[in-house]
């Protein structure tokens, strides 16, 4: 069984809307223009590419991530695992070619069966929607957090709001920056 690590920039209010500076949002950009860089605090992002097996992302995030990633020296590792695409929209035509092999997957179900499979860790980016669906579905193992000193008020949030169960984390890493970024791995208790 597979497990899914969903890898996240996360503002403190639990805002993980375009953080990179993605055109047409509120508080575009706010990882780089809101907070001093230091280069340890993005190492997960390094043992990430290392450690996992393929790349899972919905739509959205497929659609900004494939137009500028490919050709970014820095995501060698992202690039070249293989991608899951959750979308019931997407064609295989509507794919970048180049960007490594890419499987549609149409249904949260197509994400369970892809779990039960043998492999290394997924790692789930961006994709606020498809993180809530998932997380609501209990599917998600693992959370690798940048947590950002900033509140950000409005945007797409990584959690959802809907009326479940709780779910308990156990916080299984963490380590505080001096720009005020904190790292949170937690491992969910299923």
């Amino acid at each position: 069984m597979r497990t899914l690590i969903s890898t996240a920039f996360v503002s403190l209010d639990g805002v993980m809307e375009a953080p990179g500076g993605e055109p047409g949002y509120r508080n575009s950009g706010w990882t780089f223009k809101d907070v001093e860089f230091l280069p340890e605090a993005y190492a997960i992002k390094e043992r990430e590419q290392e450690e996992a097996a393929a790349m899972l992302l919905g739509r959205a995030s497929y659609e900004a991530f494939s137009a500028v990633w490919p050709g970014m020296e820095e995501f060698t590792g992202y690039n070249a695992m293989p991608k899951y695409v959750v979308s019931t929209t997407l064609s295989d035509d509507d794919l970048v070619p180049g960007w490594g092999a890419t499987t549609l997957l149409r249904s949260l179900d197509e994400v369970a069966a892809l779990k039960e499979t043998e492999g290394g860790p997924v790692l789930l980016h961006g994709s606020a929607a498809l993180n809530r669906g998932l997380s609501d579905a209990g599917l998600i193992d693992r959370y690798h957090l940048l947590v950002f000193p900033l509140l950000l008020g409005a945007g797409k949030r990584l959690f959802s709001d809907t009326d479940k169960d709780r779910q308990k984390l156990k916080l299984v890493e963490h380590e505080a920056y001096a720009n005020g970024i904190q790292k949170n791995v937690f491992d969910v208790v299923h």
